[in-house]
């Protein structure tokens, strides 16, 4: 084959990559450009995500928090996302702008990262530590402020009968950049002494933050078909929304519970790595991007199993696994032992992931997207922020043990629940 020949053959074979493959091409002009922006902000936003997730409370450690701080910093996050997310939806669903709001977020968001990066330089101890804290809360809230409005226009960028095509694209393209970007920032940090090597990598984050939000800047409203209704939303109709869908009722309150046990032991497993397993942030990286590798190899496999079984039954199988994650760190000293859990953690994680999202979205009524969803997002972050919470009295009173045996008997609970009441 000649360069020309492959230089066409890889430009015709990229472009269908970003609208989802061949059926993309099928659609107008307009439409294929919006996807093709949207699946290139989900790229660069992968990459900056996955190094502030797996690094941004190992930076704060460095900055002397406490485990009892990175607990409480969770709980903080979730509270201000919950309270955050209702103001977001009234407005997402009062204006037709919601390509901006997200947009808007979205710079806001990536400012934060920028700022962090600055706090060992303007600021001493203990108030470094706080305000590093603060910083990463509002990046939280700030995402999530925008998220009913992103929900639409993710809703309405993508025709629906292909969008499990471009779905698949567009997260296959994440995962890969994802483990890229979380084994590169580990290398750079563990390659500097002190905090300079998260500084960098955070300088990284925030660099491919803006490449996200400026390819999400190139999305055309005229091209995005929201579907949802512009109407009025106040504190009343979210007493309705509960009891006239019984089946979003019966979902969000075992999410709930699911969530709560999650997060009684999530926020401490990279202190557990630093402070006791004395792993390096490289060691870290490699163990998380375990968990993304096994995910991207048995994703086609789980979905051809997910169409045979049904969602509900692969979603309620998978959790009764997950909780057996929890306890397995009980037993976990050396880096092999916790790659080994996170192998496992990204089958089991990868089956819940792929068929809850779509779970949710069946159980929302048309038009309705942005005030259910965040309604949703409203009651899983205070389950969250209070599953922290309870994790923060747990670890300080008993110890790291406490946190994963209570974690692992609450998923119990919550899927015994799902069982029963999710039809």
């Amino acid at each position: 084959m000649s360069v020309p020949t492959l230089i066409s053959t890889t430009k015709k074979w990229l472009a269908d990559l970003t609208v989802g493959g061949p059926w993309g091409r099928t659609l107008s002009k307009q439409h294929q450009y919006n996807m093709h922006w949207f699946w290139f902000d989900g790229l660069f936003a992968s990459a900056s995500d996955n190094i502030v997730v797996n690094y941004i409370s190992i930076y704060i450690i460095a900055l002397g928090a406490s485990e009892t701080q990175i607990g409480l910093m969770s709980s903080f996050s979730s509270i201000a996302c919950a309270l955050i997310l209702l103001p977001g939806a009234i407005l997402a669903e009062r204006t037709q702008r919601k390509l901006k709001i997200s947009f808007i977020c979205g710079i806001f968001a990536r400012l934060m990262i920028l700022l962090l990066i600055f706090v060992p330089t303007l600021f001493k101890n203990p108030a470094l530590v706080w305000i590093a804290i603060a910083l990463s809360v509002g990046r939280d809230a700030f995402n999530n402020f925008g998220y009913p409005a992103w929900m639409d226009v993710a809703n309405g960028t993508v025709p629906i009968e292909g969008r499990g095509r471009f779905f698949g694209s567009r997260n296959f393209i994440m995962s890969v950049t994802g483990i890229l970007t979380t084994l590169l920032a580990g290398k750079l940090i563990t390659g500097f002494a002190g905090t300079l090597g998260y500084q960098i990598a955070l300088a990284v984050s925030f660099m491919f933050g803006m490449a996200s939000t400026f390819s999400f800047g190139h999305i055309h409203e005229r091209g995005v078909s929201l579907r949802s209704e512009t109407r009025s939303f106040n504190l009343k109709d979210i007493v309705q929304m509960f009891k006239g869908q019984p089946q979003f009722t019966a979902l969000t309150l075992t999410a709930a519970l699911w969530n709560f046990g999650i997060y009684i032991s999530g926020p401490f497993f990279n202190v557990q790595m630093v402070n006791v397993l004395k792993f390096s942030a490289a060691s870290i990286g490699f163990v998380a991007v375990i968990t993304s590798v096994t995910t991207l190899v048995t994703q086609n496999q789980i979905g051809a199993y997910a169409d045979r079984v049904g969602m509900r039954r692969l979603q309620y199988l998978s959790m009764w696994f997950i909780p057996l994650l929890p306890l397995s760190w009980i037993f976990a000293t050396q880096v092999w032992h916790v790659a080994l859990i996170n192998a496992f953690s990204g089958i089991v994680w990868g089956a819940f992931n792929l068929v809850s999202f779509n779970l949710l979205l069946a159980t929302i009524p048309q038009g309705q997207v942005p005030r259910y969803s965040a309604v949703y997002q409203i009651v899983i972050m205070l389950s969250m922020a209070l599953g922290a919470a309870a994790g923060s009295v747990l670890i300080a009173h008993w110890g790291f043990i406490s946190v994963l045996i209570g974690s692992a008997v609450v998923r119990y609970a919550a899927t015994i629940l799902f069982g029963k009441w999710v039809k």
